[in-house]
């Protein structure tokens, strides 16, 4: 049992590091790319291939029953992530709105999982504590901070919606076998963002740069990232897998010093030392309390 949760946490924060390339991927889409687009296009791409995935591994051949009350608020919770998040750091600054948006995740998780009737063990609070303390120091200095209502809002809003997410999904996942829920899941998800599209200029796709980027997105960023997380999901709690993935701020602040150019003040990285603590600790087997 400890060895599957174990090899759960990996596929989570696997997911976290896969998801941390998107920022770094979109730095590199040629001009014109705006990022609400380019999240609407990674999760279409993400969620055909998904859904491709599916079909030929004869997930649809034989009779699925699905629970479409959470299929569609998961696959609208996941969705309407993108436009709020990038709402969100386009009115506060990239810096407050991930904070916001990414911090507040897990404590949504968490209260989610408390209304819900589930527990949470002292070891996730504080490990999550550590984390969410770490994210904010990372971030903290690094851009410009414009306090704008709309845009807190919008940044918590999409928090809540990825905490809601997680858990929907994982009723989903006892209903239908996991490939064929990721393929219609994020295939609908795609679909609800899809209007994004008829209102953008597409025309830097034509471009090796846009091309590739977007593939990077869908492909890696979204579909094989989205199968690593449900795969751990499946085995650990929605608070944990949710903390876990603040793998993705952590991965995206590494890769922007190593390729961007980016620098770490000394607050940042002691940011990083928090947030890498906080998710080994979250990842340690529980242990067992006796009452």
């Amino acid at each position: 049992m400890k060895h599957t949760k174990m090899k759960a946490t990996i596929f989570v924060l696997l997911a976290g590091v896969l998801w941390g390339t998107s920022g770094t991927a979109q730095s590199f889409l040629p001009i014109g790319a705006e990022p609400a687009t380019a999240g609407a296009l990674r999760m279409l791409v993400g969620g055909i291939a998904l859904f491709i995935v599916a079909w030929l591994k004869g997930s649809y051949k034989e009779k699925i029953t699905v629970d479409w009350k959470f299929m569609l608020v998961a696959a609208a919770s996941v969705g309407f992530f993108q436009p709020l998040f990038f709402t969100g750091i386009s009115l506060t600054g990239v810096a407050f709105g991930t904070v916001m948006a990414i911090g507040s995740a897990p404590v949504f998780s968490g209260i989610i999982e408390r209304l819900s009737g589930g527990k949470l063990s002292r070891k996730w609070m504080v490990a999550t504590a550590i984390s969410i303390l770490g994210c904010i120091m990372l971030f903290s200095g690094q851009d410009p901070v414009s306090v704008n209502l709309l845009g807190t809002a919008a940044a918590l809003m999409a928090g809540f919606a990825y905490a809601l997410y997680v858990r929907t999904s994982q009723r989903v996942f006892e209903t239908m076998s996991r490939d064929a829920a990721n393929g219609l899941l994020y295939l609908i998800a795609g679909l609800i963002l899809s209007p994004i599209l008829i209102m953008s200029d597409l025309s830097w796709l034509a471009s090796p740069a846009g091309a590739l980027g977007v593939l990077h997105l869908g492909l890696v960023a979204t579909a094989l990232a989205y199968a690593l997380f449900t795969r751990g999901l499946m085995h650990i709690s929605a608070p944990t897998a949710v903390t876990l993935t603040l793998s993705e701020p952590l991965t995206a602040a590494l890769l922007g010093t190593l390729l961007l150019g980016e620098r770490l003040g000394f607050i940042s990285i002691i940011g990083v030392v928090l947030l890498f603590f906080g998710l080994l600790l979250n990842a340690l087997p529980e242990k067992e309390l006796k009452e």
